[in-house]
């Protein structure tokens, strides 16, 4: 379970993670409808599944095969205890395995957009569309369910899958081959509420402002009385709304430290240290770790190496410091579902390792405490509103705990470092003359390791490549590149070669996640 108190959500539905990336976005989506919802593992016992008494389960998806020896399933009994159960795509196909009826390897891929027609009337289309309707829906899988289970109808197909989606009404059992938790899918939101409430016939009371009840009740009932919090606060969105849910809990038993490891933007620590000890009524402590921090990157090229010694000797600071401060049991961080997704777990694949996830040491003095770690960035934001922070600290665009080290791209040097954080400042402050910087969700530039040859002042340079990275996203589990306009794109191009030294050409990055990141490393 989760780190909030599950005694504030009276109805719960469960998601169980089969190795899906995806998982918490299917979690968010149940959440918008009012409906609190937490992730498990997909070998959870049935009986600690069902002593939860959820009102439903949702099977994710995931990138295994269900006739492989090995795969990820959950025990057949689940499929039998009378709680209503919709499948997605390999849970979709899980259902259908357990059940008796027939996966195999599809003719051809289903990948991206796809035209789905609904064959038959299936109330998790109630409103949607009726039989022989036509709908957009985003598909990603290799096999396919080629016969449903007996007591099954196929209520949907596509081209290339047969049964695209399938119900059991009697038992209120569902599957459906595509993705209704992502963007991409249209109808996908009014799907799902089709079914938690709908079918599971969940009430929609859950809310950022019943979170906050729970996630404060849940703070006092763990931490003790007299006993303190140490939080690692970086100015961002996360550790700040961190801190002010922390310090609705604990009052003057929180204490913040910030650490300037020396990867931050310009003048971004000095910033944090005012707007703070401005806004918040608790201890901060400013701590210059700069040269420290630099010593530990030199040599290092590899992102993950990098990672992995910026969260070591961050948590080897905090408790440095900690000891140095009564009663302290207990270390806070502002980490999210997506750090902790991307991190890798027993199924999903490690994408990256993020230092306050994967990068943490093996052994730590302080237990961690970690509120947010089952939110979405925008539910964050929609926190912080709740909790009263400025727009000024819940708008602010994400700035990655390592900072600047895992922007500039391969061995990282203090001349690197000032030369990025330069380009960095400029890039910024002309998307904010642009008015675009609230429409956009982050932005920043990297420094790559590669020079070319160039003509400044009838001279020839050879120096290096700044890339500008500028994306749009609702929860960061996937982003587009912003369509910048260009003249605002010549201006950052042409302020960033003329006023940088060592850098003579600008590129912007037009990739979108997936297949790529958000950051270069």
């Amino acid at each position: 379970m989760s780190q909030i108190a599950h005694g504030a959500a009276r109805e719960i539905v469960y998601v169980l993670d089969f190795g899906a990336q995806y998982s918490q976005l299917i979690a968010r989506k149940v959440r918008e409808c009012g409906v609190y919802c937490e992730i498990l593992p997909f070998d959870t016992p049935t009986s600690g599944i069902l002593a939860g008494k959820p009102k439903a389960l949702i099977f994710s998806g995931g990138p295994a095969s269900v006739y492989e020896q090995g795969s990820p399933a959950c025990a057949r009994d689940l499929l039998e205890s009378g709680v209503p159960i919709l499948g997605i795509c390999y849970g979709h196909q899980l259902i259908a395995h357990l059940l008796g009826g027939e996966v195999r390897p599809g003719e051809r891929k289903e990948y991206g957009r796809t035209e789905l027609e609904v064959i038959s009337d299936d109330r998790l289309f109630l409103g949607i569309a009726g039989r022989g309707a036509s709908l957009a829906c985003w598909m990603s899988h290799g096999d396919t369910v080629w016969q449903v289970p007996q007591g099954f109808v196929a209520t949907a197909k596509t081209h290339d899958a047969p049964v695209a989606a399938m119900a059991d009404p009697v038992r209120r059992i569902f599957g459906v081959q595509f993705h209704p938790e992502v963007v991409h899918t249209p109808f996908g939101k009014d799907l799902l509420r089709n079914f938690v409430i709908g079918q599971a016939g969940c009430q929609a009371s859950w809310s950022i402002g019943s979170f906050i009840e729970a996630a404060v009740a849940g703070i006092r009932g763990r931490v003790g009385e007299g006993e303190r919090v140490l939080l690692a606060l970086s100015g961002g969105v996360d550790s700040s709304v961190c801190a002010a849910l922390l310090c609705r809990a604990l009052g003057h038993r929180l204490t913040c430290i910030l650490v300037d490891h020396g990867f931050m933007r310009k003048g971004e620590a000095q910033r944090v240290v005012d707007v703070f000890r401005r806004s918040f009524d608790v201890d901060l402590v400013h701590v210059d770790a700069a040269d420290r921090f630099l010593a530990k990157l030199e040599g290092i090229s590899d992102p993950e190496e990098k990672r992995r010694r910026i969260g070591e000797e961050f948590i080897r600071v905090f408790e440095e410091h900690s000891e140095h401060l009564a009663n302290v049991k207990y270390l806070a961080q502002g980490t999210l579902y997506p750090d902790v997704i991307e991190s890798g777990g027993r199924v999903a694949a490690t994408i990256k390792t993020h230092h306050n996830v994967g990068g943490l040491p093996d052994v730590m003095k302080l237990p961690l405490i970690e509120p947010l770690r089952d939110l979405f960035k925008d539910e964050v934001r929609r926190l912080g509103r709740g909790l009263g922070l400025p727009e000024n600290i819940v708008g602010r665009h994400p700035f990655p705990g390592p900072g600047l080290a895992i922007r500039v791209i391969g061995e990282v040097t203090k001349a690197a470092l000032d030369t990025l954080r330069e380009a960095d400042a400029i890039a910024i402050e002309e998307i904010r003359a642009a008015d675009l910087y609230d429409s956009t969700a982050q932005a920043f530039v990297v420094l790559l390791p590669v020079r070319s040859v160039g003509v400044m002042g009838d001279q020839r340079t050879y120096a290096n490549t700044a890339v500008l990275r500028v994306v749009t996203t609702e929860d960061f589990m996937t982003a587009d590149w912003a369509r910048l306009p260009y003249d605002l794109l010549a201006r950052i191009s042409n302020r960033i070669i003329n006023e940088v030294p060592g850098i003579n050409r600008v590129a912007y990055d037009i990739s979108s996640k997936p297949p790529a990141t958000v950051e270069w490393e």
